[in-house]
């Protein structure tokens, strides 16, 4: 069975895995280091984009609860994803339960953490 070649990581980052999507096309997903805690969507994405990242998607949180939740505090986290019926709404990702569900972007309290992509 082919590996595949994990790349190289910098101080504090974890990998997590590697995701393809509909059209075949994979890539690594890297967990960079820190934790913000954000009233908004907006801020959170911006941090996140500070840091040299973006926010994680809901598939790339499910695989973060499932193998990495000792990396955050019990609380909720933004995604990247908004939501397809109503933009005023993100996904979020509890990391105590492993609960995702809508929170409204502009009001609401969840922490952040980063990823960084590689195409493969």
């Amino acid at each position: 069975m082919q590996q595949i070649q994990l790349p190289p990581l910098a101080e504090g980052e974890i990998y997590i895995g590697a995701i393809g999507d509909k059209n075949g096309d994979f890539h690594h997903v890297i967990l960079l280091p820190g934790d913000h805690k954000c009233d908004t969507h907006a801020s959170a994405t911006e941090w996140a984009r500070s840091i040299g990242g973006d926010l994680p998607n809901r598939i790339e949180q499910a695989m973060l609860w499932a193998n990495h939740r000792d990396q955050f505090e019990q609380d909720w986290y933004w995604s990247n994803e908004t939501y397809h019926r109503n933009d005023a709404f993100a996904w979020c990702q509890h990391f105590n339960t492993g609960y995702q569900d809508l929170t409204r972007k502009g009001s609401d309290d969840c922490r952040a953490r980063a990823v960084r992509r590689l195409p493969i």
